[in-house]
């Protein structure tokens, strides 16, 4: 997995000499201007490249490569680093739809790997079961069913998986997921962006028809029209229309106080109406895929909820991304040198492989003493899977005060564990006499 950092509103003068020059004996990475998702042209980057294991979510493996370095060709590097340090390389590979590309798909099956990747919208595998559920309605199997995970009473989150009869291009067997709580989000996301374009267009229209519009060419409205469709992503949705219609209003010829004998002259003005038309048809057919998406696996032995259950597993890197921009606050980076700011990012991935082993520790001592929640949180809330960040807040507050007289040490006032911090240790396993 990888993610994007920024180094602060760079000039582009910046950075001038950081272009893969050599230092200490080593190729350093190239900050240059890449694919910004933040949509941050003006932004230089580098590319944080974090892998982490199955148990636990501890990173295992980073690197630093170029800003505009292609996310999809990261992955061949990072495969063959994780076979070096395991020694093997019958371990699953599981990572985004950023693997599903033929040249890092095909290295890997080709050294014996094992993988399970997302299928983006764009492969044509996509597009054929979304064009064959319309008539059809595949054999699901049910995998989970469990209550709502953010809303209590909500709608039960439900997973089923299905094994499409139609293999992958490269022959492979295609997975497909359908998750009845991504259907409602998918559904109502779709309401919501075409009930958020209908009235930016609303607005557009009474502009042009009844405003005094600059923009008065056809192609500059066009444009317009195209922006607010393209931006909320309904365009498959709204057929809009833009036509030109006639106002007229009446002026007198000469000036003065109008009178029986007065003439007057028509002035028509060309104005711009547009409508648009909710297409229903294209609504129902995307409704009907709603909560959907496919997994690709060239290990044939997988099952498909042996697919899914990996699958549901990667995520866990994402929280560890989320923590390095969080909790600790890796960007913006005021470095100007490349070296040290590779450097700096390897100290973020000590930190990051500290706390996730302590969370892991944590959560390994909690099953084995059958301890279910921790209140951990403030006002003693209580939690299943606690965080480093929390275990660490929880004991931030301890303090030790020695006393002093005449420069010699009287007395030492030794910090008082409450009976929660003294189960964290003990379920860590520290004695708790480091704090005295």
């Amino acid at each position: 997995m990888s993610q994007r950092l920024h180094h602060g509103a760079v000039h582009r003068c910046q950075y001038k000499e950081a272009k893969g020059r050599s230092l200490r004996g080593k190729k350093a990475p190239f900050i240059t201007y890449g694919y910004s998702k933040d949509h941050r042209p003006d932004f230089k980057q580098l590319l944080f490249i974090l892998t982490s294991t199955r148990d636990g979510g501890v990173p295992v493996q980073f690197r630093v490569e170029a800003g505009n370095q292609n996310d999809s060709r990261t992955h061949e590097e990072s495969w063959e680093a994780l076979r070096k340090v395991a020694g093997r390389d019958d371990f699953l590979y599981v990572a985004d739809s950023k693997l599903c590309g033929a040249e890092a798909m095909e290295s890997i099956h080709a050294r014996g790997g094992r993988f399970v990747t997302v299928m983006p919208r764009s492969r044509g595998e996509d597009k054929d079961f979304r064009a064959w559920i319309q008539d059809h309605e595949p054999e699901w199997e049910k995998v989970w069913d469990r209550p709502n995970p953010r809303r209590k009473g909500g709608p039960r989150d439900r997973w089923f998986v299905f094994k499409h009869h139609l293999p992958s291009r490269e022959g492979w067997p295609v997975t497909w997921v359908y998750s009845t709580l991504l259907r409602h989000k998918q559904a109502e996301s779709r309401r919501e962006r075409i009930a958020r374009a209908k009235q930016e267009l609303e607005d557009l229209a009474h502009h042009h028809l009844h405003g005094r519009p600059r923009k008065r060419a056809r192609a500059e409205v066009w444009k317009q029209v195209t922006s607010i469709l393209e931006t909320r992503r309904v365009s498959r949705y709204l057929k809009v229309t833009l036509d030109t219609v006639e106002q007229h209003s009446y002026r007198q010829e000469r000036r003065g106080r109008p009178g029986p004998n007065t003439t007057y002259r028509r002035v028509t003005k060309q104005r711009w109406q547009i409508t648009w038309q909710v297409d229903e048809e294209a609504i129902a057919y995307d409704h009907r895929s709603d909560g959907m998406y496919p997994l690709l696996s060239n290990d044939r032995s997988l099952t498909p909820r042996q697919v899914l259950e990996a699958h549901k597993r990667q995520p866990v890197i994402e929280s560890r991304f989320k923590q390095t921009k969080t909790v600790h606050e890796i960007a913006p980076v005021l470095l100007k040198n490349e070296g040290r700011i590779e450097a700096l990012f390897f100290l973020y991935f000590v930190a990051l492989l500290l706390t996730a082993l302590l969370e892991r520790d944590l959560q390994r001592a909690m099953a084995r003493e059958e301890i279910e929640e921790l209140p951990l949180y403030p006002e003693e809330r209580k939690t299943r899977r606690p965080t480093a960040e929390q275990v660490l807040r929880l004991f931030s507050l301890l303090e030790r005060h020695r006393l002093y007289q005449a420069g010699k040490e009287v007395h030492v006032f030794s910090p008082k564990l409450t009976e929660l911090q003294t189960q964290i240790l003990t379920l860590l396993r520290v004695p708790p006499s480091v704090y005295r």
